[in-house]
């Protein structure tokens, strides 16, 4: 079904004031509601920060060195918000309440170094003990490896070769650019530009690693970890890299500069008003790529790539630092859902403006994922202000979701819409039947073992999270389970479901997130919540309740899986949890009414709640969000639909009309 339905039952929003419910939860409801109405932009949308690890700040301050663009001021406030994420015993880690990360230390402890912090003060002794205590530079990322090579740190033999000659290759062969992940292919990259060139930018005296070398001997600095199998991906592809590295030293001029060209055009075409990729890393490497190739500082296209980097800055009169990457669009349509939830009416004007600067984000532009879905049709939308080369599968039905539960004026114009999105997304569903975030088929795990990829994050393949939201966006739009592609994502969910009963969460920490995602969509597409296997997720979610009445779970658990659904309760995990439920028909459960309790008992004043956690994935075990919305639109989504689910009980019908029934309560 292409054409949207009549309006779905789910999606009747009742229209009756929330002042007119004074109990604690109608208040919570208000608070929670009021706070968000009042964050809209005049434009249309929401933006709240979105946190990442101190990584970025560090790197910021290096590339900062590395164009010459040494702005005192801002050096020293990125100083200063180093000095306060540092842990205790003197390292920094990836997330709130993690361990010290080594490659993370590495970077802030150089950083500091690059700014004028000498070697001998105690809190670069202790950051220089944490690094030593856990190999010392050789043992970290490549990635940290890359940026160190570049300052002269290390040399670049030691860091995995990266020819351009991949470029040359034809899009359909086995090997090819696109057979790895969208955010992969806008990294590398310029990588490849930079490997071409090694260059190597010299640093103040004094700043020089030489201390974390540890025990460095010139016999083993370059050779990187074999498998102990004589047979593995791993080794096949550790014996290319010293064949590559081999060739680094003998290339073929003129298949060379054609490799470089052809990466460079790439590049240049996809640097859009957004930056490259919408994503800090890319968009730096694309400066300092573009650096190589001979462009000064002042010419256009590097200082308009820059200016998109300073727009990432976070600012306040002591300290700065930097985000990934900008999310209005994820904002504004998680925003418009909570809203529609808490009974604000389809009309109302804050939900027009949202939907309207919605749409006018919707994409026009054949992008990469052309390569691999030939059929499908511009029409998805992206996470950042513009992305235009890479929307994405989560923002996309989300945002149409969205536009379903809204009542715009042009009603012509938004059904449009949503068929035009529909040309986009549902071709791009995987041959296994699950959808990924901006590709289809990009699952050649193997790729994962070549030595760049040790954070085993190079491919976008079809994950639960994903594949219950783009059911969820169906059922809302009068899909059900008997639909051939629907049919397909079921089965791809029943075989991706983990042994306990739970779903792996890709984008959201971890395994709560994934699944509230998979039973909200299992039940939006109308599968009976009463069988087994979804029994089976319900009774996970429920065993995983903390005394306190909330979830959480640490991002620790993509390290150890056997930790799913352990940690400190947080506001939005707390919201998964119950929504999971809640779309289980798990309504007047002892555990739903515990999760309710704790999140009216942990609301602030302001409506808001308190949450320091990282409860969003950017890659599973190296780089995790913290998105300061999470903490209001999730909490307010999952109390409104609790008090929508008691009322229906409470009159015995629901909105058709038709007896209620909650034996999932029993």
């Amino acid at each position: 079904m292409l054409v949207p339905s009549e309006r779905h039952p789910q999606l009747e929003v009742r229209s009756a004031t929330l002042s007119a419910d004074r109990s604690p939860l109608g208040e919570a409801i208000e608070q929670a509601r009021a706070r968000l109405l009042a964050m809209q932009d005049p434009a249309g949308f929401w933006v709240a920060e979105l946190e990442a690890d101190s990584t970025l700040t560090s790197e910021y301050i290096m590339l900062r060195y590395l164009l010459g663009k040494v702005d005192e001021t801002k050096l020293r406030k990125a100083a200063a918000y180093l000095r306060d994420t540092q842990l205790p015993d003197g390292g920094w880690n990836i997330y709130y309440g993690g361990p010290s990360h080594l490659s993370t230390t590495v970077k802030a402890y150089f950083a500091l170094k690059l700014i004028g912090h000498s070697k001998e003060e105690p809190f670069m002794r202790r950051a220089r003990e944490v690094i030593l205590d856990q190999g010392g530079l050789l043992r970290a990322n490549v990635f940290t490896k890359f940026t160190l090579a570049i300052f002269g740190q290390l040399d670049w033999r030691g860091v995995p070769a990266m020819p351009a000659e991949p470029f040359l290759l034809p899009e359909r062969s086995f090997f090819n650019m696109h057979e790895i992940s969208y955010w992969s292919r806008t990294v590398l990259t310029p990588l490849m530009i930079i490997f071409a060139h090694k260059p190597v930018i010299p640093i103040p005296a004094g700043a020089d690693l030489m201390e974390l070398r540890g025990e460095f001997t010139p016999k083993h600095d370059y050779w990187f970890p074999r498998d102990p199998r004589r047979l593995s991906w791993q080794n096949l592809f550790l014996a290319a890299d010293r064949l590559l590295h081999w060739y680094e030293r003998h290339p073929i001029p003129r298949i060379r500069q054609l490799a470089i060209e052809r990466a460079t055009t790439w590049m240049l075409h996809r640097m859009g008003e957004g930056g490259l990729g919408g994503i800090y890393p890319a968009m730096a490497n694309s400066v300092i790529a573009l650096r190589c190739l001979g462009y000064e500082v002042e010419h256009s296209l590097v200082a308009r790539a820059f200016k998109q980097i300073e727009a990432l800055e976070v600012e306040d009169e002591r300290t700065l630092h930097l985000q990934p990457c900008l999310s209005p669009v994820w904002d504004t349509c998680l925003a418009v859902n909570a809203l529609a939830a808490s009974g604000l009416p389809a009309d109302h004007p804050a939900l027009i403006s949202a939907c309207e600067w919605l749409l006018s984000k919707q994409t026009r532009t054949v992008g990469d994922w052309k390569v691999k879905a030939p059929a499908a049709e511009p029409g998805g939308w992206y996470f950042q202000f513009e992305n235009e080369f890479y929307p994405d599968i989560d923002d996309s039905a989300v945002v149409m979701t969205a536009l379903i539960k809204t009542d715009l004026p042009d009603r012509a114009t938004k059904d449009a819409a949503l068929r035009q999105a529909l040309r986009w997304v549902l071709p791009l569903q995987s041959s296994d039947g699950g959808w990924a975030a901006y590709d289809k088929d990009n699952n050649k795990r193997f790729l994962n073992e070549h030595p760049f990829a040790d954070h085993k994050a190079l491919l976008d393949p079809p994950t639960a999270d994903l594949t219950g939201r783009m059911l969820e966006m169906l059922g809302y739009l009068g899909w059900n389970n008997t639909a051939p592609a629907v049919q397909r994502a079921l089965a791809f969910l029943k075989r991706e479901q983990e042994p306990a009963g739970c779903w792996y969460g890709r984008w959201g920490v971890n395994y709560i997130y994934g699944t509230w995602a998979v039973l909200a969509g299992l039940h939006a597409i109308g599968e009976p919540m009463d069988q087994p296997y979804i029994r089976r997720a319900v009774d996970w979610l429920i065993s995983h309740q903390n005394p306190d009445g909330g979830w959480g779970e640490s991002c620790y658990s993509y390290e150890d899986p056997r930790t799913a659904g352990q940690g400190p309760s947080t506001a939005s995990q707390t919201a998964w949890a119950l929504l999971g439920l809640l779309h289980a028909g798990v309504v007047q459960h002892p555990a739903v009414t515990r999760g309710i309790d704790y999140l009216l008992r942990t609301q602030r004043a302001d409506g808001e709640w308190e949450e320091r956690e990282f409860t969003g994935t950017g890659f599973p075990r190296v780089f995790y969000l913290r998105y300061h919305l999470y903490r209001l639109y999730f909490p307010l989504w999952a109390l409104s639909l609790y008090r929508t689910l008691v009322q229906k009980a409470a009159s015995g019908h629901d909105d058709n009309g038709a007896p209620y029934s909650a034996q999932q309560d029993q």
